[in-house]
């Protein structure tokens, strides 16, 4: 892949920039010479893979930060700065589901008949909650952080992760679903309230792909698909799930400063999934 010239030294900051798909936007910016630093609760993996691109001559730093903890973002805010200077990139890539904010494949159990069936009126407000705190607020609140050292700058820019779910609610993932349709929306609100100061915001919208999370989900002990997985590959016109560095190049175009009239959108990278109707 090429290299894009106006990458080249940008302080990026990732959220869960160590996960599956996290330290795939990490390895793929770091390749274009930008300097990335890898938030993640687990200060072990984000450093551990800021170990590995500083080996092969990237600049990549690790960073304890919890999206949800206003205090622990504003320190290592301060840590970034400190090491790499003022932040051009935001990548609000930490998100996730939670097994209390997602309920059973059916509609109802009118006689509770099955144990231990998790209907829609028997969701847990916690597990709503800490779906919607991790996806929605864990963007909302680094923005708010990270953005301040964008103003009055060119050529920087945020970009938040949404989902295919948010346009096509998908059953199970009720509060999943709900919360980053919220992502998509606060996408295209941040980049009007932005417009004036050049700062673009957008969103990458991933398909199916294998992540730590979702993998039992989709496959089974012996790699063979489970129901699920088969019914969502039915559903996608490339039959597979994505691979990470499929997003490769839509995340490098939508970060790329010379896309300075860019912004507001949410791009699907999913195979084909949200265009076919299913027959």
């Amino acid at each position: 892949m090429d290299i894009i010239a106006g990458l080249k030294d940008k302080v990026v900051v990732i959220t869960g920039g160590a996960g599956v798909l996290g330290a795939g936007f990490t390895n793929a910016l770091a390749k274009q010479g930008a300097k990335v630093a890898i938030l993640g609760r687990d200060l072990v993996k984000a450093q551990k893979l800021a170990e590995e691109i500083n080996s092969a001559g990237g600049k990549a730093l690790g960073v304890s930060a919890d999206v949800c903890d206003e205090a622990s973002l504003r320190k290592a805010h301060k840590e970034i700065n400190e090491q790499l200077g003022l932040v051009d990139i935001l990548i609000n890539g930490a998100g996730g589901n939670h097994p209390k904010g997602t309920s059973a494949d059916v509609s109802f159990d009118r006689e509770n008949k099955t144990e231990g069936l998790q209907t829609f009126f028997g969701l847990d407000t916690e597990g709503l909650r800490f779906v919607f705190d991790l996806n929605f607020i864990g963007t909302l609140l680094p923005t708010q952080v990270f953005a301040t050292d964008m103003i009055g700058r060119e050529g920087c820019s945020i970009l938040n992760i949404s989902s295919v779910s948010a346009f096509h609610p998908l059953t199970k993932v009720v509060a999943y679903s709900a919360a980053k349709a919220a992502i998509s929306n606060l996408t295209e609100w941040l980049s009007v309230y932005f417009a004036k100061e050049g700062i673009r915001v957008n969103a990458l919208s991933p398909g199916f792909f294998l992540t730590e999370q979702n993998r039992t989900l989709l496959t089974n002990e012996d790699g063979s698909l489970t129901e699920r997985g088969n019914k969502i590959l039915s559903q996608t016109p490339m039959g597979r799930f994505g691979q990470p560095n499929d997003l490769d190049s839509t995340l490098l175009w939508l970060c790329n400063p010379d896309s300075r009239f860019v912004t507001g959108i949410v791009v699907a990278v999913d195979g084909g999934f949200l265009a076919y109707s299913g027959v």
